[in-house]
């Protein structure tokens, strides 16, 4: 959980580790795998001398890097893993050990400080945020010149030193970590007179644009959305998870009933989740079910299951034909011969 300033309620993470000193019977190393704010681990220390000063606690911030949807795999195959201590050569060691049958995959094993290993997970995810961000403001200015964005993150992303992941324009970012952690970095600046500005700039950007995509809604509609059907294809912040925390369909919704439409939605996994946080709005047994009778189709999460649609079968089902693909899966092309007027992000048309 997270207070209102961005940081994370560490009442939690310091109760579990006082319950974790209390059964201690001997030397040990305490591992927080949590994203915690820099400095976290001095007060886990603290916490740890203060209970049992007799014991030789060691305490590593080891965080992880896992993706919602894919963190078996991830754990199994790291690009890095990251263990900061306070230099203790036991503590080094036990984490080696714990970590050696992932050397075999050569997975690399970066030994830093305690507080730079805290800060090197916020820096990652702020980077990344960072990159979706940029992209997304690109998309912005293609549409205003007649570029494709597509092509410009194809373009930066083939140079190696850019590289083209999170280069994809869409409706902003979502989901349990980037929200969270860029409030928590840019809250840890502003409390070192460091602010860090490019990403207090990622979260406000980030936040507007979910609503922006409201309105491109609308305007595919012509204008005027007061009375209209929309149908939502997805509604959790990515794939393959039923997460819809931070999620970008939470402010489109938001915005499509503030100009008076009726929003019917369908998820492959998240319509449990999301029908209490968007009551007003039904939740469809399939993709064509909710297109049957609406005037705009709206693909906001790119679940596999929404790349290969009937777009014709689609297309009959509705009362109008407007299509808008925030997540730019289908080809121009298929659409218009689909009978959809389309709508992108970063693109004409």
């Amino acid at each position: 959980s997270r207070r209102g300033d961005g940081h994370a309620d560490l009442s939690y993470v310091y109760a579990a580790a006082r319950e974790i000193v209390g059964a201690l019977d001997g030397p040990a190393v305490i591992v927080t795998k949590s994203t915690v704010p820099v400095g976290t681990g001095d007060e886990v220390e603290r916490i740890a001398r203060e209970l049992r000063p007799d014991l030789d606690i060691q305490v590593v911030s080891n965080p992880e890097f896992l993706r919602e949807g894919a963190a078996i795999s991830d754990f199994k195959r790291p690009d890095r893993v990251v263990v900061g201590t306070t230099g203790s050569d036991r503590a080094i060691a036990v984490m080696s050990q714990i970590y050696r049958p992932l050397n075999l995959n050569q997975a690399p094993l970066m030994f830093t400080g305690r507080r730079t290993a805290e800060l090197i997970k916020y820096a990652a995810n702020a980077f990344l945020a960072t990159k979706i961000t940029f992209i997304n403001e690109m998309a912005d200015l293609c549409e205003a010149v007649g570029a494709e964005v597509q092509d410009v993150s194809r373009g930066i992303g083939l140079d190696n030193r850019i590289g083209g992941k999170f280069l994809h324009a869409g409706p902003g970012y979502g989901g349990s970590c980037f929200p969270k952690d860029t409030l928590a970095l840019v809250k840890t600046g502003q409390d070192h007179d460091a602010p860090i500005r490019i990403v207090e700039t990622v979260v406000q950007v980030n936040d507007l644009r979910k609503r922006a995509m409201g309105r491109k809604i609308v305007k595919a509609l012509g204008g005027d959305a007061r009375g209209k059907k929309v149908a939502l294809l997805g509604l959790t912040f990515k794939p393959n998870t039923d997460d819809m925390r931070d999620a970008p369909s939470l402010a489109i919704v938001q915005a499509l009933e503030d100009a008076g439409a009726n929003i019917v939605a369908y998820d492959p996994e998240g319509m449990d989740v999301a029908a209490p946080m968007m009551p007003s709005v039904t939740m469809a047994g399939d993709a064509y079910e909710a297109a049957q009778g609406a005037d705009a189709l709206v693909l906001v999460t790119e679940w596999d299951i929404f790349r290969a649609l009937d777009l014709k079968r689609l297309a009959t089902a509705m009362n109008g034909k407007a299509l808008v693909d925030l997540r730019n899966i289908y080809p121009l092309n298929e659409a218009t011969e689909a009978g959809f007027t389309l709508s992108r992000v970063g693109a004409a048309g």
